[in-house]
């Protein structure tokens, strides 16, 4: 498919643009300039054709933005993997240096550009536009990204000079595991995602809250497939002051809803503090499989039997739903990074899977029948029959002749006998009990 990157200097309407092409709120927009660090991936249809869009941060030199070398660096990638680039500049602001510098940079890299002026918001602001003749990239379009006037003509435009399919790659695959990789700042979700991908698809800092947006990348690797989405890192609601950090936190939550697995990483040095509960909390409130990796294994001080202290005392801490692969790893070290991805397939799997209602009662039956449901006032519960309903996530439906009767220690049991006869590993479980 197709690739238009969307270039420029900061603030100048990049990610309100991507967002309209793309026909949803994906980028976070502020008037801060510098919120995109990252490169950010979409998909557009006009006319006919399909193609992917990347939304990229502001192209500067020379400023006081600790993140200036990483986010020149994105522009880059994206400019050499595009076909096409779509360079955007502000009616308002005229030619500068940026822009300048831009320019020449575009022209060297012998990819198709259209020079796209942006904030044309009345018709005469249209003449301020024609001094953008002088940057030597040929016809100008004049548009809106706020209103959408003016990007009919501008679509027409990228459309023509695409160069054709050579076959479907879409950016997301609805048909993929989606994976959350989720957790507090500066834990190394983007160092994992990079290491993963075997490529600087994040920008890593040692700067808490460096990503901003939540990032989606087709992974297809050492025999693994799924969409992985790293995300911004998710402090306490006390701690956020910032309008942006509260859009970062909130794109991280819609990230855990339309996840099938998240990856919740906390580091090793700092233990499952209360921040790491509560977003394990809202995973499994979700009902999404789950993996810990503790990172920074190799900063931890170690003595014998460490990694099996730590991961009894992590599973105390995350009980009753403890049954969830833990892996230690060096990120940086690239230690066992492959046995993330192991414990992903193994949770994506057990996720989907569906157990016959035959085995289900064969299995079950039994073991209810030896220890059934506490005697209520006189009143005795006698289960029938199980089975599996057709829901996204693991859940049963358990028939009989009082479900009023049945309490929720007697419910946990239900759940530890379906992991103790099938294989649910990392995944929440859900029981009803229902009128036989």
């Amino acid at each position: 498919m197709a690739l238009v990157s969307i270039v420029g200097r900061p603030n100048v309407g990049k990610s309100t643009l991507f967002n309209r092409l793309v026909g949803m709120r994906k980028a976070i927009v502020d008037d801060t300039a510098g919120v995109t660090r990252d490169r950010h991936y979409g998909r557009c249809e006009w006319c006919g054709r399909e193609f992917s869009v990347v939304d990229t941060g502001g192209y500067t030199t020379n400023s006081d933005d600790v993140f200036e070398a990483a986010i020149r660096r994105q522009v880059q990638i994206a400019i050499d993997e595009s076909d096409v680039i779509l360079f955007m500049v502000e009616a308002a602001t005229g030619i500068t240096d940026y822009d300048a510098d831009i320019a020449d940079v575009l022209r060297r890299s012998q990819k198709p550009v259209v020079l796209c002026v942006n904030k044309v918001d009345t018709g005469a602001k249209v003449f301020d536009t024609y001094q953008f003749y002088g940057l030597g990239l040929g016809e100008i379009w004049s548009i809106s990204a706020a209103n959408g006037s003016g990007t009919g003509d501008l679509l027409d435009e990228i459309v023509r000079v695409l160069p054709p399919d050579e076959g479907p790659e879409p950016v997301d695959r609805p048909d993929l595991p989606h994976v959350a990789i989720v957790g507090k700042p500066n834990v190394g979700k983007s160092s994992l995602t990079n290491a993963l991908l075997g490529e600087e698809r994040n920008i890593v800092t040692p700067v808490a809250g460096t990503t901003r947006d939540s990032i989606t990348t087709h992974f297809n690797k050492f025999g693994h497939e799924f969409m992985l989405v790293d995300t911004a890192g998710m402090r306490r609601k006390s701690k956020v002051h910032e309008d942006l950090e509260f859009y970062s936190v909130l794109r991280s939550i819609r990230a855990i809803e339309n996840a099938d697995v998240c990856v919740l990483m906390i580091d090793a040095t700092q233990g499952m503090e209360a921040q790491d509960m509560n977003v394990f909390n809202l995973i499994v409130r979700n009902r999404k499989g789950c993996v810990i990796v503790v990172n920074k294994w190799d900063l931890f001080e170690k003595e014998s039997n460490t990694m099996r202290d730590y991961t009894e005392a992590l599973r105390r801490r995350i009980a009753p739903f403890d049954d969830v692969p833990i892996i230690f790893t060096s990120v940086t070290q690239k230690q066992r990074i492959l046995n993330v991805l192991d414990a992903i397939a193994d949770v994506a799997a057990n996720y989907v899977q569906k157990i016959p209602t035959a085995r289900l009662n064969e299995a079950l039956l039994p073991v209810i029948e030896e220890t059934p449901p506490p005697a209520w006032k006189g009143k005795y519960v006698k289960i029938k029959y199980i089975t599996q309903l057709p829901t996204r996530f693991p859940s049963f439906a358990f028939f009989c002749n009082l479900p009023q009767y049945v309490k929720d220690p007697y419910k946990r049991f239900l759940e530890n006998q379906l992991r103790d006869h099938f294989n649910f590993c990392g995944c929440p479980i859900q029981i009803f009990i229902r009128q036989k």
